[in-house]
């Protein structure tokens, strides 16, 4: 949830204070108690054990949502282990920027005690002690700490003063690009971790795909342990409605072990939440859960490494992770296919023409267009590029060439107009890109950069990519039986899972993305196999290359 600078209070010393239980301008907005409960319950923070025993940390409590239950819980637990509450005054510590929250939160705390019976003097001694205004990224020296819980602030990074957010990044270096000031607080929390520690936040879920979690997600995947991600976009969490896609993530500072993942929709409340937490306990649980307002299995391990996390439903998350597990990826070193894209030019208005005359004819390369590949057949569209390199990848000298300068020349101030001529004024005729002449000859597949489906085309050699096409070349690979692969559901999950989604659930079919996409072995395939996927690639069809991809990957049905 966004925070202007209007929300902010004017005495505090940075503009950290939102939660989505803050007060603000719009009115209280709180997260829903059960939501709370559900968090508590997965971090195993229960009144069964003896709280006063362990240390709890809210980053940053807002007007305490979660410290209502955390102190509800922490008198329960002293009465069942006939302990006086004076125990538990060093067993919580919450942090606020706001000193309207910081006095909320401990008027929250304050009441609750009191009517518990615990005693006026006593409950505004443990308030105190609690709860204090401070900036948790920057005086974060807590370790050694049991449980970590709350819905940490997220404000866009140019709403942050400069010299502040420079403190956090040098303190918290998985801040990288771009990233949320949530991304921060993941990482304090965690390094504050004792061994056997928990994490839970309820957060919005970005940067587990987004390219400024990378630092977050490959800290997360080599020192600590996911146990739970439980998305809830659809889900009625907060008081007010906000545009946080949220999810709840449990972590631990522990080996990796198995991963609870669920998937709730509109309809998940207090009552779903709690038979999930239930079922997460139940020693013979079904390894499958599915009902009306969720979905919830139980991976064998999580994901590791920098890159992007994959999204859906937890059965198809099961799967992609065994497919990972079996079969190595397309983009891997020894997989014998190369990945890339098509030429981006800088002026397409300049070096794109439909004039065969237009240039010296070896200046001239047949240049493959997104609109050629509508149709799942390459139709060249007779567009050509002018293209000023050589074979060896070096600008030719234009006084070879006396049609091309002076087709340059007429263009020489647009072209010297774009930043790449302003770095290098003597070069001012290159592209961005430079042209691999070799590449126009192979045979490869193209992939529009936006499709809705999976829709790779065959191109026999002769054609040079534009920057809107990715390409494949293998010489492992039939590229009609790639291509059939490809054009399958089973191809297509791996981009679903694993790219950013744009309007109208359009699909980037990015090198990044399709590197993702888990194939096996060419020689392992059967001559049927090989054929199979063949004939459904030339005929477009879906269905087919479908079957014949579950087959090969040993599944049943793709999941949805």
């Amino acid at each position: 949830m966004n925070v202007s600078p209007s929300d902010l209070d004017v005495s505090s010393p940075s503009p950290l204070a939102q939660t989505p239980e803050r007060n603000d301008q719009h009115g209280e907005v709180f997260t829903r108690r059960w939501v709370v409960e559900m968090i508590l319950d997965l971090v195993d923070y229960s009144e069964d054990r003896d709280l006063s025993e362990l240390r709890l940390v809210e980053p940053a409590c807002g007007t305490g949502a979660f410290l209502a239950v955390i102190t509800q819980r922490i008198s329960d637990s002293c009465r069942k282990h006939d302990r006086p509450i004076i125990d538990a005054v060093n067993s919580v510590r919450a942090f606020d920027l706001l000193a309207r929250n910081v006095a909320s939160s401990r008027t929250v705390v304050r009441d609750i005690l009191y009517q518990e019976g615990w005693g006026k003097a006593i409950a505004d001694q443990i308030a105190t002690a609690w709860i204090h205004q401070s900036d948790y990224l920057l005086r974060s020296t807590e370790t050694d700490i049991d449980i970590v819980v709350g819905n940490p602030p997220y404000i866009r990074i140019e709403d942050m003063p400069e010299d502040r957010m420079r403190r956090y990044r040098s303190l918290w270096p998985s801040m990288t690009g771009r990233s949320d000031i949530y991304i921060g607080f993941y990482e304090a929390a965690l390094r504050s971790l004792a061994p056997g520690g928990a994490l839970g936040f309820i957060c919005a879920d970005r940067w587990m795909r987004n390219q400024y979690g990378g630092t977050l997600r490959n800290l997360i995947s080599t020192s600590y342990a996911m146990n739970a991600c439980i998305v809830m976009h659809d889900v009625d969490a907060f008081d007010e409605q906000v545009s946080a896609y949220p999810a709840i993530t449990i972590l631990r500072r522990a080996p990796q072990k198995k991963v609870i993942v669920a998937d709730a929709n509109k309809d998940f409340g207090p009552a779903a939440a709690k038979q999930l937490v239930d079922w997460t306990r139940r020693p013979q649980q079904p390894t499958v859960l599915a009902n009306s307002s969720y979905q919830a299995t139980f991976l064998p391990h999580w994901f590791s490494g920098t890159d992007s996390w994959p999204q859906g439903s937890p059965a198809r998350l099961a799967v992609l992770e065994s497919l990972s597990d079996r079969f190595p990826a397309l983009g891997d070193p020894d997989s014998g296919v190369r990945i890339g894209i098509g030429i981006a030019t800088g002026a397409d208005k300049v070096f794109i023409t439909t004039d065969d005359q237009l240039v010296e004819e070896e200046r001239l390369l047949p240049l493959a267009m997104v609109r050629d590949t509508t149709t799942g057949s390459l139709k060249w569209g007779k567009r050509y590029l002018v293209n000023p390199w050589d074979e060896h990848g070096k600008l030719v000298d234009l006084a070879r060439y006396p049609r091309l300068r002076h087709y340059f020349n007429q263009h020489r101030q647009a072209l010297l107009g774009r930043y790449i001529a302003r770095k290098n004024p003597a070069n001012w005729y290159k592209t961005i890109d430079k042209v691999e002449v070799a590449l126009t000859s192979q045979p490869k597949l193209l992939f529009p950069d936006m499709k809705l489906t999976s829709h790779p085309v065959f191109d026999e050699g002769g054609h040079y990519p534009h920057h809107n096409l990715y390409f494949i070349t293998s010489d492992a690979w039939d590229l009609k039986v790639l291509g059939g692969l490809l054009l399958s559901k089973v191809a297509e999950g791996f981009i679903e899972a694993y790219a950013v989604k744009m309007r109208g659930k359009t699909l980037r079919f990015q090198a990044q993305y399709l590197r993702r996409i888990r194939v096996p072995r060419p020689d392992t395939l059967s001559a049927e196999q090989k054929q199979a996927l063949s004939s459904a690639f030339e005929a477009r069809d879906v269905d087919a290359a479908t079957a014949a991809a579950l087959e090969i990957y040993g599944l049943i049905a793709w999941p949805s």
